[in-house]
């Protein structure tokens, strides 16, 4: 199994998205890459914990490869929007892709480099190391499984 971080926005969503994906094993909504312990939400909504909203993506690389993932991931975000994804706006709805092995950099590179050649914009996205994650509250888990009319910026049919 292999294991990626990705922030797009509102982590609902996102966790929905790939959880439709084939191969994809586990995820779990939390916050990535801030400078506090254990925060909680309404710490992170705050701006000044420095963390990202992301989703812990586990996955059989047998059955989906990375490069497949970020393709799915490019998709629903807008990657030349910083601090913001469809209606959410906060630092905490910044673009990221964290990642556990150095290996996969060079994949990362690579997508992130064909996506720019997409856009007339920078890309915002940020590619670095995951150095910490939290889960999020219970209740944030599968949020749109237990709420199936919650709110989401992201086209779940793609």
């Amino acid at each position: 199994m292999k294991e990626i971080y990705l922030a797009g926005g509102c982590f609902w969503g996102l966790q929905a998205y790939f959880d439709l994906r084939k191969g994809v094993k586990e995820t779990v909504v939390g916050y990535a890459n801030g400078n506090t312990k254990n925060p909680t939400y309404e710490q992170v909504c705050t701006n000044t914990t420095g963390f990202a909203e992301a989703v812990y993506i586990k996955y059989d690389e047998n059955e989906i490869t990375l490069n497949k993932i970020l393709e799915d991931f490019w998709k629903v975000i807008d990657p030349t929007l910083l601090n913001r994804q469809g209606g959410d706006v906060g630092t905490q709805y910044r673009t990221g892709i964290y990642y556990v092995n150095e290996v996969d950099l060079k994949v990362i590179n690579e997508s992130f480099n064909n996506e720019a050649l997409k856009h007339d914009k920078t890309i915002v996205t940020e590619v670095m190391p995951v150095k910490n994650f939290y889960a999020a509250e219970e209740y944030h888990q599968k949020y749109l499984e237990k709420n199936p009319n919650g709110y989401c910026h992201i086209d779940l049919s793609l």
